[in-house]
């Protein structure tokens, strides 16, 4: 199983949503990094269930144990390990999917890979998994923004057919996006996204949404072409996480619709003596390497696949059932997703300036 991600900043998460407890090693974080394990846990805090009527109801405390890598609050430069233990598991809500994967989840597909499965709340492919990253990533983003001065923030952009007005990617703030429970700084469209997913889960069904994220302060020169370009590897990244179907940069499918008269991005003086863009149509990213202008990006997340509603499926042996999904399962994803979003932004763009530092070196 592939649970390790990066090159010069490494992680490699653990744990099962109904086991004992999930976390994460990061390797190859810089040494000397005043670490805020206050930040680590805001993070977390963002993440975790519990959190709003709109979440599932699993009552997570979630907070971090720290078990490696620092001594007085600083980073040691050797791995970090972060722990959250599981203390509202219930694996018995799963015992009526022992034998019958659940439609557009990964019951059958990790059966046929592994010939055995967790059938506890899906396992690794549960969510759950995602507290690692967020935690690393929340390391990665101070390092950055020590680093850099870099920012990133994400929201909420669309919920089922509701889409939030235009959002400024240059000054928008978690304390803006954090002002409503479904993460969406547009207030009047965040009424009108709430009311979709209670809609939703009186139906006892799901919707599912876009997050848009805009990381500020990037330096220019970060992404390895031509296999590793900082596009690709945002792609990489969001597209590893759980029930995300696209991804899209800049302007994105968007801009298949313009010229390239009117899509290009023209070169203007800045006051630090460097070149930036008029507009930011590209997104941050020409030829697969940062310019120095705000990467902007966004990620489509599905409905999610599990269910209250009555379903009609086939068990294992072919045999047609009529199955709804137990446990306790958020009708929209997104509003918890915008933590993890920004995570795995920071700890591709830590990486990026890692290896964009060690070619500088003589």
């Amino acid at each position: 199983m592939s649970s390790t991600f990066g090159t010069l900043l490494r992680i490699t998460t653990f744990g099962e949503s109904h086991g004992g407890g999930v976390g994460v090693v990061v390797d190859g974080c810089p040494p000397r990094l005043a670490l805020d394990e206050a930040a680590v846990q805001a993070q977390l805090d963002r993440r975790r269930p519990g959190q709003s009527r709109i979440a599932t109801p699993r009552d997570e405390p979630d907070r971090v144990e720290i078990l490696s890598g620092l001594q007085d609050g600083l980073t040691l430069g050797t791995p970090i390990a972060m722990l959250v233990r599981n203390r509202d598991q219930r694996p018995g809500d799963y015992g009526t999917l022992r034998d019958v994967p659940r439609p557009s989840h990964a019951d059958y597909t990790y059966e046929r890979k592994y010939g055995i499965r967790a059938t506890s709340g899906g396992g690794r492919a549960s969510a759950r998994e995602t507290i690692g990253r967020v935690a690393a990533g929340a390391v990665a983003e101070q390092w950055l923004r020590a680093a850099f001065g870099t920012e990133i923030v994400a929201w909420v952009q669309s919920v089922a057919d509701v889409e939030a007005g235009p959002v400024a990617a240059d000054v928008v703030d978690r304390a803006a996006v954090d002002a409503t429970i479904v993460r969406c700084p547009d207030t009047a469209a965040a009424a009108r996204m709430i009311a979709a997913v209670d809609a939703a889960r009186h139906d006892r069904d799901s919707v599912g949404g876009v997050v848009a994220c805009v990381c500020r302060g990037v330096p220019a020169g970060l992404g390895e072409p031509v296999f590793a370009k900082l596009e690709a590897l945002l792609a990489q990244a969001m597209l590893s996480l759980p029930a995300v179907k696209g991804f899209e940069i800049g302007s994105g499918f968007a801009g298949t619709r313009l010229r390239g008269s009117a899509h290009n991005d023209p070169f203007v003086a800045r006051g630090d003596g460097a070149l930036g863009t008029a507009t930011n149509r590209s997104g941050g990213v020409q030829g697969g390497i940062s310019n120095g202008e705000p990467v902007v990006f966004r990620v489509a997340f599905k409905p999610p696949a599990t269910i209250a509603r009555e379903q009609r499926t086939a068990d294992f042996t072919g045999l047609e059932v009529e199955l709804a999904a137990p446990g306790r399962h958020d009708p929209c994803v997104v509003p918890r997703a915008v933590p993890i979003v920004e995570a795995m932004a920071a700890l591709v763009l830590a990486d990026c300036a890692l290896m964009q530092a060690a070619r500088r070196r003589p």
